[in-house]
């Protein structure tokens, strides 16, 4: 009678906690589905242009400085975290891995959503972005990408609904009242009414010197200049700059931060 208690009370826990787990998942389930509903998807495709908007979602204007994008095709992400109001960069060796392709999405400019992950077991929500070209009347299209993450408090994901959840992302995103979901579609009407004899676009500008692994003291301060302060330690020497330190080893970069 004992076991047979005790047997009852292990799978009422069970149950208990396998109807808990469900509840969870449904209301992240739903808290999914409302955030897409309030930042409307944008769909991404390509074709013989190359990577183009299929679906155009809402348009957002970033309110911060500090996003990386990267080309739209491009296989690594060096996202953004905005927590405790503040938006902080890439770490520093992510921005030197695509230096030769990235720049930075500025404060202003109009962005889609393409994707929306919630992961409730670390506290975060992380939008993928893409820019909206035309909506930032660009000459060349670069559709750059970008991803931010959004931190919360312990515990907050689990009952949160998406209003409270878009408090936080507000403070990051806008909505763009002017260009509103068409703006892509307006961009695609113009791609197909275009002139054979269009100009030519003009040759893209070059990405900014950055400092990059293995990189001498002469190069680097051939694109920063003079630093502020050296610190010889042997082997090793340290250029300190007003915002960053660069560290060499044998006379290579090894470290930038």
């Amino acid at each position: 009678m004992i076991a047979r208690f005790g047997w009852m009370v292990r799978a009422g826990a069970l149950l208990l906690a396998l109807g808990f787990a469900g509840a969870i998942a449904q209301a992240q389930g739903t808290l999914q589905a409302d955030l897409e509903k309030q930042y409307t998807l944008t769909k991404m495709g390509s074709d013989s242009t190359g990577d183009v908007v299929v679906s155009a979602g809402k348009v957002l204007v970033l309110q911060k400085s500090g996003v990386l994008g990267v080309p739209y095709n491009n296989m690594v992400f060096c996202p953004s975290h905005f927590q405790d109001g503040n938006l902080k960069p890439p770490n520093t060796m992510c921005k030197m891995s695509v230096a030769k392709v990235s720049k930075y999405i500025n404060s202003g400019e109009k962005v889609y959503v393409t994707h929306i992950e919630i992961i409730p077991k670390d506290e975060k929500v992380i939008f993928s972005i893409v820019e909206c070209d035309t909506c930032n009347n660009v000459q060349s299209a670069s559709q750059m990408k970008s991803q931010i993450v959004f931190h919360y408090p312990k515990g907050y994901l689990e009952s949160a609904d998406s209003g409270q959840v878009a408090d936080l992302i507000g403070q990051v995103f806008t909505d763009d009242t002017a260009s509103g979901g068409d703006a892509q579609q307006a961009q695609g009407g113009q791609q197909q009414a275009a002139p054979a004899a269009a100009a030519p676009a003009p040759t893209p500008a070059q990405p900014p010197a950055s400092v990059q692994m293995g990189m001498t003291p002469d190069q680097v301060v051939g694109i920063l200049g003079q630093p502020d302060k050296i610190v010889n330690l042997g082997a090793k020497q340290l250029y300190i700059y007003k915002d960053l330190k660069v560290t060499f080893m044998n006379g290579k970069v090894t470290d930038a931060q």
